[in-house]
């Protein structure tokens, strides 16, 4: 005669007699069912080296305490518009390597790989084709992509190193740079200039008005409530985990502070009103994060970055998964371009692709995407973008060359890449 089992313990009681160590193998929302347990869960995870992005924003606030000392002018409302605006092409980059090191792979094309769909679009939109900005847009986005697809297949079908793939990809689209410019007899040195009048020019030396600007970010503030609201119910009514009330309010509370601090510095500026670039980034970024969070091969890239093997054996197509990956960052990468040809109000053969693609590495990886593969958000980006702003702007606010710059921003990687090793070490013990 079978034995009876025991009713399973209810919620109550299992969270109840969770020891510790069965704390960190699990997110706080899982366990927490008021805004004290949320906080006791979450504590716990950062005392088992579980910390997530808050060393980064600690170091973050503690470079910006060094630099208002050394520098007042450092956190002026032009400063402030200065850092943030400087910070885009930096997220852009980051958001194309994010695709990448998910996959535990590397793309060192990504530099020229903006050069390249940037002058691709200055090209189309000037004279003598004058297409229209967003057709020309759509057209660096194509070859671009194209270009993707064909270093995604030589790692995907050959498995040839990444490593190899996009360093020859780097040096080709270098010496593509150069072709193209030769082709057009209007490039005087190599440059061509973007129309002032031009949605492009404008993304970056554009502003909102005030009263737009403060639209906006209500209506940002407005959505992004309502979804965390949203959200948590669907989830709860399947039964789900969802964060606690207070912890979704709080988080709503946040970006309310946030975006308010964003207008009103904006509207102190000189011009006044929030960069039209802010928003676009931002929007690229939510995407990016819906086509990775809500979709299947967004799912199907962190399986790949997992585990390439098991992922393969559970059917997935790891080598499509790869292709697109690949393509997806060659065409943020020729997005980052944009932004670049904006902030410089033209685009040139002597952008400098070797460094931004060292930019685009420390972005992401300062931002909190491991080096290893399978972990990692967009919005990483951000963060690590904001990072590498602040440091290079304090260095030139405080006159320290070009030289000094890049030591520090190596220092930062290098710090980042060892927190993220150490954490691996750390969960992995656990």
């Amino acid at each position: 005669m079978a034995t009876p089992q025991a009713p399973a313990p209810s919620d109550e009681s299992s969270q109840s007699t969770l020891s510790d160590e069965e704390l960190v193998t699990a997110a706080p929302e899982v366990l927490a069912t008021s805004l004290r347990e949320y906080l006791h869960a979450w504590a716990q995870k950062i005392r088992n080296g579980e910390s997530g992005a808050l060393p980064v924003i600690v170091g973050l606030i503690l470079i910006i305490i060094f630099f208002r000392i050394e520098r007042r002018v450092f956190l002026s409302d032009t400063n402030i518009v200065n850092i943030l605006t400087g910070s885009t092409i930096y997220v852009m980059l980051g958001a194309a390597e994010i695709f990448i090191l998910l996959l535990s792979e590397i793309d060192l094309s990504i530099g020229f790989g903006a050069g390249v769909g940037g002058l691709v679009i200055a090209e189309l939109i000037a004279s003598p084709v004058n297409l229209p900005w967003w057709l020309g847009i759509i057209g660096g986005m194509a070859v671009m992509a194209v270009f993707g697809a064909l270093q995604g297949s030589l790692v995907s079908r050959l498995n040839l190193p990444s490593f190899v793939v996009t360093l020859g990809g780097q040096l080709a689209l270098q010496g593509l740079l150069l072709v193209i410019a030769n082709l057009d007899p209007t490039a005087v040195g190599g440059v061509i200039q973007i129309d002032p009048g031009s949605p492009i020019y404008k993304l970056v030396n554009g502003t909102m008005s005030p009263g737009l600007s403060w639209a906006m970010v209500i209506a940002a503030v407005a959505l992004f409530g309502i979804a965390s609201l949203v959200k948590n119910r669907a989830r709860t009514a399947r039964g789900l985990t969802a964060p606690p009330l207070g912890v979704t309010l709080i988080s709503i509370a946040i970006a309310a502070i946030g975006g308010i601090l964003l207008v009103v510095t904006a509207n102190a500026n000189t011009p006044s009103g929030i960069p039209w670039v802010f928003p676009f980034v931002v929007l690229v970024l939510v995407f990016y994060t819906w086509l990775l969070g809500r979709t299947r091969i967004g799912r199907y890239i962190y399986a790949v970055g997992a585990n390439p093997e098991a992922a393969r054996r559970a059917g997935i197509n790891v080598r499509w998964i790869v292709t697109f990956a690949f393509i997806m960052s060659s065409v943020t990468a020729c997005l980052a371009g944009v932004v670049y040809e904006s902030n410089q109000g033209s685009m040139s053969i002597d952008i400098n692709g070797g460094q931004l693609v060292l930019f685009a590495v420390a972005t992401a990886v300062i931002g909190g995407t491991s080096l290893f593969g399978g972990r990692g958000r967009m919005f990483n980006a951000l963060l690590g973008g904001i990072v590498i702003s602040v440091v290079v702007n304090g260095l030139a606010v405080m006159g320290v060359g070009a030289a000094a710059q890049d030591i520090a921003t190596a220092v930062v990687l290098l710090a980042a890449v060892t927190l993220d090793s150490l954490v691996r070490r750390r969960a992995a013990a656990h």
